[in-house]
């Protein structure tokens, strides 16, 4: 273990290699007139920093680490020492990226024109898949950028974001995510490249790299490995450093080391123990002493005081501070400017090195300087207006969302469907929404999945549409604000009056009360208020409700037990055992428009409570209705196209991967028409389709495709695309098999269950096309080479189907034997190559130390001797030719 001692030593010896980087400062400053060295363009880096550095107070050089959303707007928040940068807040109807620019021209004027040493703010964004501004492209989501597997392709997105960026005077972008996706049910699967490290890596280097050439800072995410035991976001890590290593670590190493990302985001979760952003083994070993990463390490939002209020590891957040910088962490980003405070005082009280300070600061101003913000802090509003919805971009948008769509079955050919059919029904909200995916803008002109069927069939053709039942089933809603009256003080209001008691028995006086507007609770990761303990309290809520017209027959709660409840001082649930969660509910007959007394009690002992009043007030049986108009529609109608689509997100993980609501029995009902059907899917991450892919003829993944995705979907539907994208996560038959990747080590017995296969539903790297490919003619050359040599692979490829189309040509490796285990097969190299019909090419890839060097028993990375392996196809299971290469 690294002591705090120890900490604080390296980032004292870093900034001393840094500042003596900088050459002797001259004779410049003898004059007490003379231009600030650090204001002087011709001085190298170093010194500039070195200068700025001296003449800063402390409270200037916390504001260089403190990053927030916001704006000059409120005259309450004083930014006159200056700021790292902000997420300047766009109002939700602004859509004009000149306006936008000159507002962000505005605010950077006050820090470069009014602050006591004119240090320019680095104004930051979101950039996922296209800079989440309003007025800016949306591009497919990162995991459709993945399906493309056309490194090109991202490398042109990244550029076009970036453009978009700069011009606004935007210079740090919060992206890419690179985690590895190893489980489906992780509801930020959408944000990532995939399940594979090579992948990720190649599209992390893509995207990095054009956003860095371009002058925009690359924030990869989330360092490290922020997925953890089934699939939930942010859980503690207690990973091997071997599995790190070999999976988690080669995408960020790639964006650092090789594109020259200029900074990285820490995770919110622990790893062997130690939160992330305090984790001096991630941030100052690995980043900085092994890979020589000199750039700025910035936190997830919130998470630096993580660890007291998540992790239970600081006792407050003064010291969570110290140990976070000592660790490594530059920047603190939080979401708002009045929590500054305790971090401020963090700083003021001398518990932490002025050297550690001094360290992060350093970092922040070179790269300050290194964009030149110094001498050309401003953007150009015209070039903004130009570059934003640029017509070459929404071109762009529209290839991307072609090139990642990926076709999963296609039986009997029923793809492409004809433009000449008389009638299409097209079923699902999601036909109509055109969801864009996390982290989002709204895009400027959302061409939806229907528009693009209607526009694509002209009026020649009948499309019936129809919205089915949704996505989200509910057999309960949440009792209203509306819907409750409560007393307190002399009056009433709307809501329940909350009395809540420092103990989990309701005994002695309440610590606060309160009129909630609704029982609608969720204290994951803190307590009721202010001096209640988040792991033991009581609440008593009681006041009336008021019955609407139609009527109340059953009620009930919500979350986790320990609750009882009363209507008209009647006990009508009782479930005060403490157990799970779930949702109980009580028939009653409370006839409509009238009023009754209610009382809620609950209590916890152990934190992380929910607690929900509901009833089924307004709700119906409607999604019945809509599967029957669905069946009619199909019924009518040539053929059927089932748009269907997934709930996830950030803190949105999955544990079913089941089509949610009731979007399955849609499928079987149109299914079972007997008309030619075709289902498509909207979302991120993988779907189980048993039981009902064998009813339909034909699925096709277009994930979350932006805002050109409906064109792009009805171009692959009728024939004018061919699908050629190719999965970057395995699809499971069930989540009983999860986590399931490609790339396991072999198992000590076998894959499979007593009742189920080991094997996926669809395989990494899976993909149809509406042509057909043969591989011939494997070469490796030479055969044999010592372990620091190279060799060339090499095969023919053969379009032998009667349409043009692309092929992702994937080359996996496998260790025949090596001193440790190593995974089944790695990809170790892809190409997308175009075919014309009978068309012929030669594809070729190398292999080196890199692809294939493992690591020893010892931890070294090294090329061990021995028969390696080299599979080339389709995908990891679609194996077309496989040879031998020997490392002696």
């Amino acid at each position: 273990m690294w002591s705090n001692q120890a900490r604080s030593a390296f980032r004292i010896t870093a900034l001393a290699l840094l500042v003596a980087a900088a050459p002797a400062l001259g004779q410049s400053t003898g004059a007490a007139t003379a231009r600030p060295i650090y204001k002087d363009s011709t001085t190298p880096v170093a010194a500039r920093v070195r200068d700025l550095l001296g003449r800063m107070t402390l409270e200037e050089k916390f504001w260089q680490t403190f990053m927030i959303p916001g704006d000059l707007s409120d005259p309450s928040q004083d930014y006159s020492h200056g700021v790292f940068g902000l997420q300047v807040t766009q109002p939700p109807t602004a859509r004009d990226a000149k306006a936008d620019a000159e507002r962000i021209n505005t605010i950077q004027k006050y820090f470069v024109e009014r602050t006591r040493l004119g240090i320019p703010m680095i104004p930051f964004e979101e950039a996922l898949h296209g800079l989440r501004r309003e007025g800016a492209i949306v591009f497919p989501q990162a995991i459709g950028l993945a399906a493309t597997w056309d490194t090109t392709l991202v490398g042109k997105v990244a550029q076009a974001a970036a453009r978009e960026a700069r011009s606004r005077g935007i210079r740090d972008v919060l992206s890419p995510v690179i985690n590895i996706a190893n489980d489906a049910r992780w509801g930020r699967v959408e944000e990532t490249y995939g399940e594979d490290p090579y992948l990720s890596s190649q599209m992390a280097l893509a995207f990095v790299g054009a956003m860095e050439r371009n002058g925009i800072v690359a924030t990869p995410k989330h360092f490290i490995a922020n997925v953890g035991d089934g699939g939930r976001d942010s859980y503690p890590i207690d990973l091997s450093l071997r599995l790190l290593e070999e999976m988690f670590f080669p995408p960020f190493k790639a964006a650092l080391t090789q594109a020259h990302a200029r900074s990285v985001m820490s995770a919110y979760n622990s790893v062997d123990g130690q939160p992330a952003t305090q984790n001096y083994g991630l941030l100052t070993k690995k980043l900085r002493t092994d890979w020589g990463f000199t750039g700025f390490v910035i936190s997830d939002a919130a998470a630096t005081g993580g660890a007291t209020v998540l992790h239970h590891t600081e006792a407050s957040t003064a010291t969570a501070t110290k140990d976070a910088l000592d660790a490594g962490l530059d920047v603190i980003f939080q979401s708002s400017w009045d929590q500054h405070r305790p971090y401020l005082a963090a700083y003021q009280n001398g518990t932490i090195a002025p050297a550690v300070i001094d360290s992060a600061v350093a970092h922040v101003l070179k790269a300050k300087f290194e964009l030149g913000l110094f001498d050309h802090p401003y953007a150009n509003p015209d070039s903004a207006a130009f570059w934003n919805g640029n017509a070459a971009h929404r071109a762009l948008a529209l290839d991307a969302a072609r090139e990642s769509i990926v076709l999963l079955k296609n039986d009997r050919s029923v793809l492409p469907l004809k433009k000449t059919l008389k009638s299409v029904a097209v079923i699902g909200i999601d036909a109509a929404e055109a969801r864009l995916g996390g982290y989002s803008a709204s895009g400027i002109q959302k061409v939806s999945i229907l528009d693009g069927i209607r526009e694509k069939l002209g009026k020649a053709t009948t499309v019936r549409y129809v919205g089915g039942p949704g996505r989200i089933a509910r057999d309960f809603v949440v009792v209203p604000t509306e819907n409750l009256r409560a007393r307190m003080g002399g009056g009433s209001e709307n809501g329940l009056r909350g009395e809540y008691y420092d103990n989990n028995r309701l005994e002695g006086q309440p610590r606060i009360s309160r009129i909630d507007a609704r029982v609608d609770f969720g204290w994951t990761l803190n307590s009721p208020g202010r001096g209640i303990p988040f792991d033991w309290y009581s609440v008593r809520w009681a006041g009336t409700i008021l019955v609407p017209p139609s009527g109340v027959r059953r009620i009930g709660v919500e979350g986790n037990d320990g609750y009882r409840l009363w209507i008209d001082d009647k006990l009508v649930l009782d479930d005060w055992q403490k157990r799970s969660f779930g949702t109980k509910t009580v028939a009653v007959n409370l006839a409509k428009n009238t009023e009754h007394a209610i009382r809620l009690e609950y209590f916890e002992s152990t934190g992380n409570a929910r607690v929900k009043l509901v009833w089924d007030a307004g709700v119906t049986n409607a999604w019945r209705g809509q599967i029957d108009s669905a069946v009619t529609a199909a019924s009518r109608s040539d053929a059927a196209i089932i748009v269907a689509g997934v709930e996830e997100g950030e803190f949105r993980d999955r544990a079913f991967l089941k089509l949610p609501g009731h979007q399955e029995e849609l499928i079987e009902r149109v299914a079972a028409t007997g008309k030619p059907v075709v289902a498509l899917i909207v979302g991120g991450s993988a779907v189980t389709m048993s039981d009902w892919l064998d009813r339909v003829d034909g699925v096709l993944d277009v994930w979350y495709p932006g805002e050109e995705g409906g064109h792009a979907v009805a171009d692959v539907l009728f024939g004018d695309a061919n699908p050629a994208g190719r999965l970057p996560i395995t699809f499971p038959l069930s989540e009983g098999q999860l986590p399931l990747v490609y790339n396991h080590k072999p198992t000590g017995r076998g894959d499979d269950y007593l009742d189920l296969t080991g094997q996926p539903l669809f395989p990494f790297g899976f993909g149809l096309s509406y042509t057909t490919f043969e591989y011939s003619n494997l070469a490796i050359t030479p055969a044999q080479i010592a372990p620091d040599g190279s060799a060339a692979v090499s095969c023919s490829v053969k379009n032998t189907g009667n349409v043009a189309g692309d092929e992702v040509v994937q080359l996996y490796v496998r260790d025949v034997l090596a001193s440790v285990a190593r995974p089944v097969i790695m990809l170790e190299g892809f190409k997308r190559v175009h075919l014309d019909p009978g068309e012929s090419k030669n594809v070729s890839f190398t292999l080196s130390k890199p692809e294939l060097q493992m690591l020893d028993a010892a931890m070294h990375w090294i090329v061990e001797p021995g028969t390696f392996r080299v599979l080339v196809g389709g995908s990891s299971r679609d194996i077309r030719l496989r040879g031998d290469l020997i490392v002696k």
